[in-house]
């Protein structure tokens, strides 16, 4: 089966072809539309790993964009369809083959993710439009947190207001802790049953996630992607009090406290750099005071997190880091360890150090109680699975 996965941003739209045959899953191509919406909107695509296209592209839209995508990746063959929804509200516990009601499902819940879903909705209709007789699927980011009980789940509201407008903590990047799971559990030969794993995705987004049996039992993002650690440009938790104060002495209204959240903050608001860990990293080698404490609070933040999961786990058999930061950067990984040792988690900085960033390391010392590894994510790789399993 040849299943084409397309992973929509704000800006650029990623897409693969995987072949799926039974164990044997080859990249078949792969490719981005990147800016979109503007005159400079380009294609790219490699087959077999050599660049076949790279040429402008009229692309105005985010469907206009897909259509491009897939027409691209057409010559080659595509069984069927895949596409990330980061939203799935409270009714998707599970991948959905698309049709009407699930468009309109998606479509409902659109005001909790408005950038993320619209985008993921144009790329559907690009390919009901361009393929109608292909199966299509969409795999949703909150998903695979759908199993974490009320006691994770539910905010100290009012219950009926939380019931009213499904306010409760779903948690996103489901699609890459589950794909993390899954090779901690491979890399490590323990079956899901009686493991209790912390996987932490770590990039522009970044998130922790408990997970026991194989299943999430809490993470650190909530109603959105705002909440828990810092993140590039988002502030992560803050007092809920700090914003009213906003409110009311500095005259911030939503759309300004919504700019702040997401697009000021994180470590761009700390560092004063910007949102590159790359960049802030070289600052603070360079004596930048304030990149130092922003990379402190960064690892801090996640360091907090971890030794919470693992107190609600009861401890914890691996840890695994991905993502862009996670998976390249040695200094975070070390920065988070270091204070988690009175858990028994004990890097090896050597091994650390050296971790390559395209295959899956284990980075923990030999006496280490808990095992640490480097997992490159693979959401697309992830998807084209789901994708397999619920047409099958």
């Amino acid at each position: 089966m040849n299943v084409l996965v397309l992973n929509a941003g704000s800006s650029s739209l990623k897409f693969r072809l995987l072949g799926l045959d039974g164990k044997d899953e080859r990249l078949l191509a792969r490719g981005l539309v990147e800016k979109w919406g503007t005159p400079e909107a380009s294609l790219r695509l490699e087959v077999a790993g050599r660049e076949t296209e790279h040429r402008s592209v009229a692309a105005e839209t985010p469907d206009q964009a897909a259509e491009h995508a897939i027409r691209a990746c057409q010559p080659l063959g595509i069984d069927a369809m895949g596409h990330r929804v980061v939203h799935g509200g409270p009714q998707f516990r599970e991948p959905a083959r698309i049709t009407p009601e699930v468009i309109a499902a998606i479509r409902q819940v659109t005001h909790l993710a408005p950038l993320h879903n619209g985008l993921a909705l144009a790329g559907i209709e690009a390919g009901l439009r361009v393929l109608p007789e292909t199966p299509a699927v969409a795999v949703f980011d909150t998903a695979f947190h759908q199993t974490i009980p009320e006691v994770a789940a539910l905010y100290a509201l009012p219950l009926e207001l939380s019931q009213q407008y499904a306010l409760r903590r779903y948690g996103f990047h489901g699609i890459s802790h589950r794909y993390i799971c899954g090779e901690v559990l491979r890399l490590t030969n323990r079956p899901a049953t009686g493991s209790k794993l912390i996987t932490c995705h770590l990039g522009n987004g970044a998130s922790v996630c408990a997970i026991r049996d194989g299943k999430s039992i809490d993470t650190s993002m909530g109603l959105t992607p705002m909440e828990g650690l810092v993140m590039g440009t988002r502030s992560g938790d803050v007092d809920p009090g700090l914003l009213l104060h906003l409110m009311r002495e500095a005259n911030f209204d939503a759309g300004q406290l919504d700019d702040l959240l997401n697009h000021k903050s994180g470590l761009l608001g700390l560092s004063g750099r910007g949102s590159d860990m790359r960049d802030i990293e070289q600052a603070a080698q360079a004596g930048d005071k304030r990149s130092e404490t922003a990379l402190e609070i960064f690892a801090y933040r996640i360091r907090k997190y971890v030794g919470a999961y693992a107190a609600v786990l009861a401890g914890a058999h691996a840890i695994a880091f991905a993502g862009g930061i996670g998976e390249h950067s040695a200094d975070t990984r070390r920065h988070v360890c270091d204070g988690l040792r009175s858990l028994g988690i004990h890097l090896d900085p050597a091994t650390n150090a050296s971790a390559p960033s395209d295959r899956p390391t284990r980075i923990n010392a030999d006496f280490s109680g808990v095992q640490i590894w480097v997992v490159p994510t693979d959401e697309e790789l992830q998807i084209a699975r789901e994708v397999r399993q619920i047409l099958s």
